[in-house]
């Protein structure tokens, strides 16, 4: 019988740098800017329509694809991914409402300014 046996799990961290061609440097800064314009317009949608959940601001990314053509050069996964983290900052606005915990933010979520940042495994998919 074994008792109090802890257990430390170890994880890699990988870092390097990217030596990439400046139309590529180009094409990850115009990712990154067209996901955010995604989550921007995806928090515009859920002010100002009532009753928005984050099935609606999935929907709306077809939508913008739709309706702007650099906005539909992002692949649809990567458009879902921005839409997911903006109902995320959503649903912790609500958390920190309900909670009421003092000194803890509550202010409604606001539109994002420019970040530095990486869409992870997605990207542009016609270029």
């Amino acid at each position: 019988m074994l008792l109090g046996i802890t257990t430390h799990v170890t994880m890699q961290v990988l870092e390097f740098k990217v030596k990439g061609k400046p139309s590529q440097y180009q094409a990850i800064d115009e990712a990154i800017r067209t996901a955010q314009f995604v989550r921007n317009k995806c928090l515009r949608y859920w002010m100002d329509n009532e009753g928005v959940n984050k099935y609606d601001l999935n929907k709306h990314c077809r939508v913008l694809a739709q309706e702007f053509p650099f906005a539909n050069k992002l692949n649809s996964q990567a458009r879902q991914s921005a839409a997911e983290r903006a109902w995320s900052a959503i649903a912790r606005f609500f958390d920190n409402c309900k909670k009421a915990i003092p000194g803890k933010k509550r202010a409604r979520p606001r539109v994002a300014e420019r970040r530095k940042g990486t869409l992870g495994k997605t990207g542009i998919s016609k270029v």
